[in-house]
């Protein structure tokens, strides 16, 4: 199928080269045109020079996938890819959106016979080898239009077992997308995923800190060990029951620099952590581990430990986020 990316950056990029190399024609758009030359450089993609060309150089009905910073990035590129499209178009915003927003986007894209869909993606920046995991939401109509492309930047089934009781041909579910529900759905799914993300990283964060305060020498000198956690973690990704990517990537950077040094323990937050208790709270549903996380991230920007170097190590893992100063 053909689909138009809107923005290029770390992920939209490499999700429009991992579409192109499965097959799809691509049509590509960035505010940066240098960014929309390094991926039309590749077979399958064309680029465009503004939103108006974008368009233009999609078959109706379009299927266009905005990889944009939630919030008025994406406000200001639905006000303006809206007069140029036609009904029965098809808008996916695959950002880390608000699902509150979502319903409000669907509903203005409506007026003009346009389709919305929301995808909460993850990934990273492994997602053009590992492929994305997407949760989706939307109609179903829409969403089959959109499958094809789904399958191609889903990682597939892979060689993951199934779980006992799955039988038959695996559902999209077991080949890494799935529709959640209406629209709105899928980014909510995505909110609770980063919120639950939060706490993996902070029980490996503390983890890890207290076996490096082993060694600490106010403790008994006989109550004392100094642990390698590059080699600890590494034995932990083999047969342990906390094994997981997270420690994998953890694993990693351990491996280069034991004391991670590199990092001061600045640790930001993406918004999805903060949604994801505000949702609980709204829900009245206790989420004391979820909490906890996102106020340590806080505290990181006052106060660092070891613990937060190894979350801001694993946030550049993962997704290339790069620490900021807090000056």
């Amino acid at each position: 199928m053909q689909i138009a990316m809107i923005g290029l950056g770390r992920m939209g990029a490499n999700m429009a080269r991992r579409l192109a190399r499965g097959g799809h024609r691509c049509v590509v758009y960035d505010l940066d045109p240098q960014a929309v030359a390094a991926v039309a450089a590749e077979d399958g993609i064309e680029g465009a020079d503004s939103l108006a060309t974008l368009v233009e150089r999609c078959e109706r009905p379009r299927s266009l996938w905005l990889m944009v910073p939630a919030g008025v990035a994406v406000d200001a590129t639905l006000n303006s890819l809206a007069p140029h499209l036609n009904e029965g178009d098809l808008v996916v915003d695959g950002g880390n959106s608000y699902f509150k927003d979502d319903l409000r986007r669907a509903e203005q894209l409506a007026r003009h016979g346009v389709h919305y869909m929301d995808a909460g993606t993850s990934g990273g920046v492994w997602g053009l080898e590992r492929g994305y995991c997407l949760m989706v939401g939307g109609p179903e109509p829409a969403f089959r239009q959109l499958e094809p492309a789904l399958a191609t930047l889903a990682p597939g089934v892979g060689e993951i077992e199934r779980t006992p009781g799955r039988d038959g041909e695996p559902d999209s579910s077991e080949r890494g997308y799935l529709l959640c529900g209406p629209v709105g759905a899928g980014h909510f799914a995505k909110m609770v995923h980063n919120g639950i993300e939060y706490g993996l990283m902070q029980a490996y964060a503390e983890g890890l800190d207290i076996l490096r305060g082993a060694r600490s020498q106010t403790l008994p000198a006989a109550q004392r060990y100094d642990f390698d956690l590059a080699r600890l973690t590494e034995l932990w990704r083999r047969g342990s029951v906390v094994g997981s990517w997270l420690l994998d990537l953890t694993a990693t950077a351990l491996q280069r620099d034991g004391e991670l040094g590199r990092y001061s323990g600045v640790v930001e937050d993406s918004g999805e952590g903060r949604w994801t208790i505000q949702t609980a709270i709204e829900e009245a549903v206790p989420a004391d581990v979820l909490s906890a996380a996102l106020y340590t991230r806080f505290r990181s920007r006052q106060q660092h430990t070891f613990a937060e170097k190894v979350l801001s190590a694993m946030r550049e893992q993962f997704g290339g986020h790069l620490e900021q100063t807090t000056g």
